[in-house]
């Protein structure tokens, strides 16, 4: 998992679904961190999700609001991945655009067209999460995302040009040291390798998924990213304009991996009249 947004959309829809308890998705999140806060972000989020505007402890919380923001057929639950300049799915003008934007992520619950909550989680710790609880207004129509397999051909043309980034990149640690990318970018793939999906998350988003943490992982250190140095301002600034697609390819490759799921999970619920 990329990001706990990711986490909570995933297992989120799972639970709606009926294909994993709440405890289940508890214990995803808590991979993050052990401390989960959430609170209301202000009085309106308050009155619409229930929350106070004083964090309350535990992951369990999310549970209520994400059920009293999602219809009762358990959908309704969507993931945001914004970038400046690419802020595909976000309800324009409202403080939870701002805070997803400032993040890079968050999640929506609600029906389109209507009035539904926001959640953007913030690290405020290294074992504290806390998950702000927006209200907004009217939840914008879903953005269009191209199919799996397209994706994944997509993924797959990504790899080989962000492996590319890294030859000839002089990459150094803090300390003046040469150190290897591809050590770097082992550790980084290691890392999000430590949260892991439902179990019935269809094999190609899984693939899906896991190649968009392998390039993240390559951009990361072609970036000099990691606590890395890499090269003057200049450089480093050009390189970030050159990756800058590739960033918006892995971005919606996540986004088409998720949707993708939900879908499905959902269809299925109405084929079985679950």
């Amino acid at each position: 998992m990329s990001s706990p947004s990711l986490t909570l959309t995933l297992w989120g829809g799972s639970w709606l679904s009926g294909h994993t308890s709440i405890d289940d998705m508890i214990d995803a999140l808590q991979v993050w961190a052990p401390l989960q806060l959430v609170a209301a972000h202000d009085e309106p989020a308050s009155v619409a999700s229930g929350v106070t505007l004083e964090p309350v402890v535990g992951a369990a919380t999310l549970s209520a609001v994400i059920r009293r923001a999602a219809p009762t057929d358990g959908s309704g639950i969507r993931l945001v991945l914004p970038a400046p300049g690419d802020v595909q799915g976000l309800p324009t003008g409202t403080t939870f655009a701002r805070a997803a934007l400032a993040g890079g992520q968050g999640v929506l619950v609600g029906v389109p067209g209507a009035p539904g909550l926001g959640l953007v989680p913030v690290v405020e710790g290294p074992d504290v999460l806390r998950w702000n609880v927006f209200a907004v207004p009217e939840l914008p129509e879903p953005s269009a995302c191209p199919g799996l397999g397209e994706a994944e051909f997509t993924l797959r043309e990504a790899v080989r040009g962000a492996a590319e980034t890294l030859t000839g990149i002089r990459t150094v640690g803090l300390d003046g040291r040469r150190t290897d990318p591809r050590a770097e970018i082992a550790d980084a793939v290691a890392e999000q390798a430590r949260h892991r999906y439902p179990d019935h998350l269809p094999a190609r988003a899984v693939r899906i998924l896991d190649s968009a943490d392998q390039v993240a992982a390559i951009l990361t250190v072609a970036s000099g990213g990691r606590g890395l140095q890499a090269g003057s301002a200049s450089a480093v600034s050009m390189r970030e304009e050159a990756l800058r697609p590739l960033w918006t390819t892995v971005r919606t490759a996540r986004l088409t991996a998720v949707t993708a799921t939900l879908e499905s999970w959902h269809r299925s619920d109405r084929a079985t009249g679950r």
